[in-house]
C-alpha cells in the first residue's frame, strides 16, 4: 500500500489546528510529529495482538458516527506488517455500526487496556471486508496518556445470548440511569477535507470521570466535561468542523451497549464550565438516536472502578527555598480516600515530551482530618517530576492519584513518641504532629527536624504553632550551617546535625517508640546511635527515601 503521509505533513488538520492556535498550544505541533506515526511501533503491534477487544468509531450509511466494541476469540488481532491490523469480528446484530464497515471506510480505532490503563489510538480505513478477516489500513498512529482511565480486570462469559436489539430517540429511565452512574464513556468524531491527508479520518476516543460526570439534562440531550488532556484536541477540533458526533456507554457488569449518535455543541467558557471543578470546555450532545444492545459482548468487567481518582490542585505554597506544598481536593469535589498519618500519595504527572505518564509517591504532609490531601515536595535540580510540579503545575490542574498507602504509622496509642527527621524527610512526621495534637491525649511527643538552615527549613512555623497549642508537644530544630539571619532560639535551637547523642539528651527517657525519616546516610546513622544507647530496634521505625526524581 502506498505511504500516502509526506514526511513533512502536519498531523493535525485545520480544525484541531484552529482549536490548539485559540488555546495557545500551537507549539504541540513539534512533538506530535516524532509520535504521530504512518506506522504502528513492534511494541504497539504487540500491544493490540494481546488486547479482548477494540473500540472502533465509523460512519453509518447516512454519514453520522457511531463507535462500538469489536470482540473476539483470544488473538483475534494480529498485525500482519507495520502498516496493517487484521481483526477477527464481526458487529452483533442490530449494531448502529452493521453493513458500514465496507472497504474504503473511515475506522478509528482505540486499544485500551483497562486494567493497565494503557491505551494506544490508530486511524485508518478498511482495506478489506470479505468474508474473513476485517483488514485495517494505518494512516496515523499515536499513544495517548492514561489519565481518567478506571482501572478494570475482564473476564469472559460462554453461553449468555444477546437480548433483542432497542432502537429510539429518546433516552428510557433505565437508560439515564446507566448515563447518570457512568464513570466511561467512548466518543466517535471524525473530519474529512478536500484531497487526502493522513490527518482526515475519524477518531476513536475515551473520556472518563468520577460517576456522573456526564449529566442528563434530558431524555434527548447529554453534558459533559472536556478537562486538560494532550493537547492534540483530535475530537474536540473534529466537533469544530463537523458537530455530528456519536458516544458509546458500556454496562461493564452485563456486556451491554448504549449507542447514542447526535450533535454536538462546545461551551468554551461559560459561567457553567467554571461551575464543573476541572472543566475546561463543556460539550453538549443533543441526540438524535438511540441503539441499546443487551448483553452484547461476551466480556464482563469488574464493577467496581476505585482504585485511581483524578485530583484537582487548590492551593500550592511555597515552603522553603527548595518544598513547596501542593494541596489536592477531588475533582467533582466529592469525599476522597481516608488516609492515616504516615502514609504516602502515589501520582501520576503528564510531563511534555515523555510520551508515558511519570509516576512518583509522596509523604502526606497534612493533617488526615483535613478532607483534602497535601505534600510537600522538594525540588531535585535534576528530578523530572520535582522540577515539573514546582515549575509548571498550578492550580487548577487535574491529575490522577491512587489511594493513599504505607505502613509506617504510629505504632501506639500512649506511649511516648519521638518524630525525628532532617531535610523533606519532615513530611510524613509533620502528618503525624497534625494527628496527635488533634487527639490531644497528653502523650509525651517530641519533635526533632535537622536542616541545613532557616531558608531551607520547611513547614518551620507549622510545626511551632502545633506546639505551642499542646504542652505535652516539645520541638527541637538543629541548623548543620546557621544563616547570618538565623537566631538561635528563634529559629533554631542547636547548631550541628541530628543524632543518637542529641536525642538522649532531649529526651532523657528513651523507653519512647522513635519515628526516623530521611535521606539513608541520616537513617543509618541514627538508628546505630539509638541501638548503641539501648534503644531496642523493635521500637525504631523507619521511612527511608532518596531523592525523588
Amino acid at each position: 500500500m502506498p505511504d500516502r503521509q509526506p514526511h513533512d505533513a502536519s498531523p493535525f488538520h485545520a480544525g484541531e489546528q484552529q482549536v490548539q492556535e485559540r488555546l495557545g498550544v500551537r507549539d504541540i505541533e513539534d512533538w506530535a510529529r516524532k509520535v504521530v506515526r504512518p506506522t504502528l511501533p513492534e511494541q504497539h503491534r504487540a500491544f493490540y495482538e494481546a488486547l479482548p477487544f477494540l473500540v472502533a468509531a465509523a460512519r453509518d450509511a447516512e454519514g453520522r458516527p457511531w463507535p462500538t466494541l469489536l470482540v473476539g476469540e483470544e488473538g483475534f488481532v494480529s498485525s500482519p506488517d507495520a502498516r496493517t491490523l487484521s481483526i477477527a469480528a464481526r458487529l452483533v446484530p442490530g449494531d448502529a455500526l452493521q453493513g458500514s464497515l465496507a472497504a474504503g471506510a473511515d475506522l478509528g480505532i482505540l486499544g485500551i487496556e483497562l486494567a493497565t490503563r494503557r491505551r494506544n489510538r490508530v486511524n485508518g480505513r478498511v482495506a478489506e471486508d470479505g468474508a474473513g478477516d476485517l483488514v485495517f489500513a494505518v494512516d496515523q498512529a499515536f499513544g495517548n496518556c492514561p489519565q481518567y482511565i478506571r482501572e478494570r480486570e475482564w473476564y469472559r462469559v460462554e453461553g449468555v445470548p444477546a437480548g433483542t436489539p432497542l432502537r429510539g430517540m429518546r433516552l428510557t429511565p433505565s437508560q439515564r440511569a446507566w448515563v447518570s452512574n457512568a464513570d466511561t464513556f467512548f466518543i466517535a468524531s471524525g473530519h474529512r477535507g478536500d484531497g487526502d491527508s493522513p490527518a482526515y479520518g475519524m477518531d476513536a476516543s475515551h473520556r472518563g470521570g468520577d460517576p456522573g460526570f456526564v449529566q442528563v439534562a434530558s431524555e434527548t440531550r447529554l453534558v459533559f466535561p472536556d478537562y486538560a488532556g494532550n493537547n492534540h484536541y483530535n475530537t474536540i477540533g473534529n466537533l469544530v468542523l463537523d458537530p455530528r458526533v456519536g458516544l458509546l456507554f458500556v454496562d461493564f457488569e452485563t456486556g451491554s451497549l448504549l449507542q447514542l449518535t447526535g450533535r454536538a455543541t462546545i461551551d468554551w467558557d461559560s459561567d457553567a464550565v467554571a461551575r464543573i471543578p476541572g472543566a475546561r470546555r463543556l460539550v453538549a450532545v443533543d441526540i438524535e438516536e438511540i441503539v441499546e444492545l443487551p448483553a452484547a459482548v461476551p466480556l464482563r468487567w469488574d464493577a467496581s472502578a476505585e482504585s485511581v481518582r483524578s485530583l484537582r490542585l487548590v492551593e500550592k505554597t511555597r515552603e522553603s527555598a527548595d518544598v513547596t506544598s501542593f494541596v489536592f481536593e477531588a475533582r467533582d469535589g466529592g469525599p476522597l480516600h481516608t488516609f492515616r498519618a504516615g502514609q504516602h500519595l502515589p501520582i501520576e504527572l503528564h510531563v511534555p515530551g515523555v510520551e508515558e505518564p511519570v509516576r512518583r509517591t509522596y509523604s502526606l504532609s497534612g493533617a488526615p482530618s483535613d478532607g483534602r490531601y497535601r505534600i510537600s515536595v522538594k525540588r531535585e535540580p535534576l528530578g523530572l517530576a520535582s522540577r515539573h510540579l514546582h515549575d509548571q503545575v498550578g492550580v487548577g490542574t487535574i491529575l490522577d492519584a491512587r489511594k493513599p498507602a504505607g505502613d509506617f504509622l504510629l505504632p501506639c496509642s500512649k506511649c511516648p513518641v519521638v518524630l525525628v527527621s532532617a531535610g523533606v524527610g519532615v513530611t510524613p512526621l509533620a502528618s503525624m504532629l497534625h494527628d496527635l495534637a488533634a487527639r490531644n491525649s497528653g502523650r509525651p511527643v517530641w519533635f526533632v527536624h535537622g536542616v541545613r538552615d532557616g531558608a531551607h527549613h520547611p513547614l518551620a512555623d507549622e510545626i511551632r504553632a502545633l506546639a505551642g497549642r499542646n504542652p505535652n508537644i516539645r520541638v527541637h530544630a538543629a541548623y548543620s550551617r546557621p544563616g547570618p539571619q538565623d537566631r538561635p532560639g528563634t529559629h533554631y535551637d542547636s547548631a550541628g546535625r541530628v543524632d543518637g547523642a542529641l536525642l538522649e539528651r532531649l529526651v532523657g527517657d528513651l523507653d519512647a517508640h522513635f519515628m526516623l525519616c530521611g535521606p539513608t546516610a541520616f537513617m543509618a546513622q541514627v538508628q546505630t546511635d539509638l541501638e548503641e544507647r539501648g534503644v531496642c530496634p523493635e521500637r525504631i521505625h523507619t521511612e527511608t527515601f532518596g531523592p525523588k526524581g
